[in-house]
């Protein structure tokens, strides 16, 4: 069983960034955990959507 992490800060790219990992793995998906943290500075709000997903590759 293996994992891979993705961390952006739009989910646009964090969309392309599993579809690309997905499109490229030769594995069955166990599970995908999805999360949005939201942090404010000031008046700017910065945005980190990330993902974990646990795969094993196929024999």
């Amino acid at each position: 069983m293996k994992v891979k992490l993705f961390d952006e800060s739009h989910e646009k790219d964090l969309e392309t960034a599993i579809n690309a990992f997905l499109s490229s793995t030769n594995s069955d998906i166990i599970d995908i955990k999805y999360q949005v943290a939201i942090s404010v500075c000031g008046e700017e709000q910065i945005y980190c959507f990330s993902a974990m997903i646990i795969y094993c590759l196929k024999e």
